[in-house]
């Protein structure tokens, strides 16, 4: 037996002995942490045992055909916990790996602002020392999950007078705190799982500062590295972006996700993915340009390995996956596309319905309405095309935009 089939065995008996749906979630997501089936390439102690990539995979199938609920996902597990596992004091890794590990303690991320989105490095919050503490003040918008989060992650200006990319510190800051207003945003779709961030004097303990001041852009790309990578060991299988009742019995919680169908669960998307599988048959396939259409389909998804394995190597040396990984989330907003368009013609009239009269009670046509988020968050498709030529490509920068970036920023003309 070798060693990863040996793992995979140990996986598998502890998942037997252990698995119990009738177990409160919380319960059941602090003894994944505490056995490191959680996260198991994560170190040992913080949801892991700090196995390879191909063994934590032999440990989640090991967890699959046991039929046992997977950890938490969401911010926290994806954007968080590498953060601060590549980044982060081990202070801050011991304050704050546990309660993502066990789903204790949600988080969002405060990036964005409305006159900073695709220009993230021109930001205008600011973040003012006073004493031990810093002092923040602006707004952040498209935070998903701000409305249960109990922590974020916020990157803030604290030097107008440097360079936009130089200016900039990041943060860890407390969302339950007098000073932060949070307003939830309602999508076509009809979830409300967006929001805009409002900071009035809200307060950050220095220890909460992530790395030097002044350097938080680049441990910002490096978060959006993670949030753009499809193979981040912290993105896991259960539905993200919503708050859990730790509570309730985990089986019972399992059946109560699956038939909600999250339009932002990973979960989801494989039940979108079956649906479309079956309406995209051979009888659909057989007019030509539709098969055509499938085959670029398959030819795209398939030249996205490439990232994916540049990706897997530079994590594989403990460092946070390279601008390369930008295909990667074009690639799959451009596949998502494709299925949606192929999907809901090859569907017919029935792919015009909406709700419980379409097909699977609508679950594709959700899925298919929030395909345009896939352009969008987590960098646009304009953004990251101009990160693959300049940064892997090596082409040059926009003729002006070598200027801006020299200038300091109070200096930038902005909205």
């Amino acid at each position: 037996m070798s060693e990863r089939d040996g793992i995979e065995q140990e996986a598998t008996d502890w998942f037997e002995a252990n698995w119990d749906p009738a177990s409160p979630l919380g319960e059941w997501w602090r003894l994944l942490a505490d056995a490191g089936f959680a996260f198991p390439s994560w170190p040992e102690g913080m949801g892991g045992r700090g196995l390879s990539s191909g063994d934590a995979k032999a440990v989640a199938r090991a967890r699959k055909r046991v039929g046992a609920y997977g950890p938490p996902n969401g911010v926290a597990t994806f954007l968080v916990a590498p953060t601060l596992l590549a980044a982060g004091t081990e202070a801050q890794q011991r304050r704050y790996l546990p309660g993502i590990v066990d789903g204790t303690a949600p988080w969002c991320q405060l990036f964005s602002e409305p006159t900073a989105g695709s220009d993230m490095a021109s930001l205008g919050a600011r973040a003012e020392r006073d004493g031990d503490e810093w002092r923040v003040n602006g707004q952040k918008v498209w935070n998903s999950g701000a409305h249960y989060a109990r922590y974020g992650i916020l990157i803030a200006r604290t030097d107008p007078e440097a360079p936009k990319h130089r200016g900039i510190t990041y943060f860890l800051i407390d969302m339950k705190q007098p000073g932060v207003d949070i307003r939830p945003l309602r999508e076509m779709t009809g979830d409300a799982a967006f929001n805009e961030v409002f900071f009035t004097d809200a307060r950050v303990d220095d220890r909460d500062r992530v790395g030097e001041t002044g350097d938080g852009w680049r441990i910002a790309m490096a978060t959006l590295s993670f949030e753009r990578d499809p193979d981040n060991v912290g993105l896991g299988d259960t539905a993200a972006f919503y708050q859990a009742d730790l509570s309730v019995p985990v089986g019972e919680h399992a059946e109560a996700e699956a038939a909600a169908a999250d339009g932002f669960s990973i979960a989801m998307a494989g039940r979108a993915g079956e649906v479309f599988a079956a309406a995209v048959s051979e009888d659909a396939l057989a007019d030509p340009v539709r098969r055509d259409r499938r085959a670029r389909l398959v030819a795209d998804r398939s030249v996205m390995g490439w990232s994916s394995r540049r990706a897997a190597t530079a994590m594989k040396a403990g460092r946070p996956p390279g601008p390369e990984v930008a295909t990667l989330k074009v690639g799959g907003a451009a596949a998502g596309r494709a299925m949606r368009d192929l999907g809901l013609e090859a569907l017919g009239p029935a792919g015009t319905l909406w709700g419980e009269d379409a097909p699977a009670e609508g679950l594709f046509h959700r899925w298919a309405m929030f395909t345009p988020a896939q352009s969008i968050a987590g960098g646009t498709d304009e953004v990251l095309r101009n990160s693959i030529g300049e940064r892997v490509l090596g082409l040059p920068r926009e003729p002006d935009e070598a200027d801006r970036r020299s200038l300091p920023w109070n200096q930038l003309r902005r909205t």
